[in-house]
């Protein structure tokens, strides 16, 4: 195990440590740092969360309620992303467009798309033009003004994200992006409608985090709508 990159065990160093007593029962030490490990993490999570929750309540609330807005108006949603990014875009989408049961009384399926799920447009993007518009690119094709475009980066730098909001900016289309550490480039990016920053230099924190982000303007989104149809009749 001597040759373990460092930052593997930066984030695990119990793994390659010696046994510190002889007699300590096999893998009890191992098992303690674990655990010990698990609660310093879900220590960490628990406090980012909260602090965004302080710190980005209303901004999250107003997206929200811009958010439902487009949805009342036929509008429909495009998410982004690169990497674990990409899965939490699909994640997004898979929420928005299918409600988990259980979690809200009358949710509604709202149309929503992932643009990192069809490997097909993605890699001949990539190929034939170049990876920095692949969701740009598809904004060009599928966008329309009064749709929704959520970028996700944890650098806040991705350009092809980047790329992809001044494209649904352009458009018309309400502009979201959730990102890391202190925005990135995107806390620069002209014509973005709603920047919400998870304060974390750790891309597994802000990952965890931005699920709960997207996850609150699911919910919020849902309530506010469901306040629209209540106001028209639609809900007694």
């Amino acid at each position: 195990m001597t040759d373990v990159p460092d930052p593997v065990r930066e984030l695990y160093p119990f793994l390659y440590e010696e046994e510190a007593s002889a007699d300590r029962a096999p893998g009890a030490g191992l098992a303690g740092e674990v655990a010990r490990s698990t609660r310093e993490k879900v220590a960490e999570i628990t406090a980012l969360r909260q602090r965004i929750a302080d710190e980005w309540g209303p901004w999250i609330a107003d997206c929200a309620m811009r958010m439902a807005e487009r949805f009342a108006a036929g509008g429909r949603l495009f998410a982004f992303g690169n990497g674990g990014s990409s899965t939490d875009a699909q994640g997004l989408v898979t929420t928005f467009l299918h409600p988990p049961a259980g979690v809200l009384r009358d949710a509604v399926p709202l149309p929503a798309l992932s643009l990192t799920s069809d490997a097909a447009v993605v890699t001949a993007l990539s190929n034939d033009v170049g990876f920095d518009v692949v969701f740009a690119r598809q904004l060009a094709a599928f966008g329309r003004r009064g749709d929704i475009a959520v970028g996700l980066s944890t650098s806040g730098g991705s350009a092809n994200v980047v790329r992809a909001l001044e494209e649904a900016a352009g458009r018309g289309m309400l502009t979201v992006a959730l990102a890391g550490h202190d925005g990135g480039r995107l806390a620069g990016l002209d014509g973005l409608g709603h920047l919400i920053v998870v304060p974390s230099s750790s891309v597994h924190r802000i990952q965890e985090a931005q699920t709960t982000v997207y996850h609150a303007l699911w919910e919020l989104t849902q309530q506010a709508l469901r306040a629209t149809r209540t106001e028209r009749g639609g809900v007694r």
